[in-house]
């Protein structure tokens, strides 16, 4: 196996590993009893199930939708490690280790809770941005990392 291959997968499974530790953090010793704690003027922690996708969009009430995008997500998972397995740029492998762990961690929520777990919830002038978790962190640092790449890679032509 090629070593950033196995770089890659290590990435994804500290960020599954930070991802669940901060989920069982803020469920079962954070939020007892309080659904909602202050920390500043903009940002709070708040106890929040997301059935659906990002911001809520899509959101499986029934069992067979909540599997429809575990399986979505396991078909965009395998991809992605198949994608990892060739990378040879340390951005792409780096990126690719963040957007796996962040996409596993979440899927993992979605299996054993029926919803994935949000905690963190930013806010100004009474509008909050859809809470968020340290998956979703990943899964977008990972995918601007790409995006960053695709533009300003420079290739070496011939």
């Amino acid at each position: 196996m090629p070593k950033n291959f196995i770089k890659g997968l290590a990435l994804a499974l500290a960020i599954i590993g930070l991802d669940q530790l901060s989920k069982w953090w803020i469920t079962d010793v954070v939020m007892q009893p309080p659904d909602n704690i202050t920390l500043l003027p903009f940002f709070n922690l708040v106890l929040a199930h997301n059935r659906g996708v990002s911001f809520g969009m899509f959101a499986a009430g029934s069992e067979a939708g909540k599997w429809f995008l575990v399986g979505v997500a396991g078909v965009i998972t395998l991809f992605l490690v198949n994608w990892l397995y060739k990378a040879t740029s340390g951005l792409s492998i780096l990126a690719l280790g963040l957007i796996i762990g962040g996409a596993v961690g979440n899927v993992i929520d979605r299996i054993f809770i029926g919803a994935v777990v949000d905690f963190l919830d930013f806010h100004a002038f009474g509008y909050h941005w859809p809470a968020f978790n340290v998956a979703d962190i990943s899964i977008s640092l990972g995918a601007a990392i790409l995006i960053f790449e695709s533009l300003f890679r420079h290739e070496n032509s011939a």
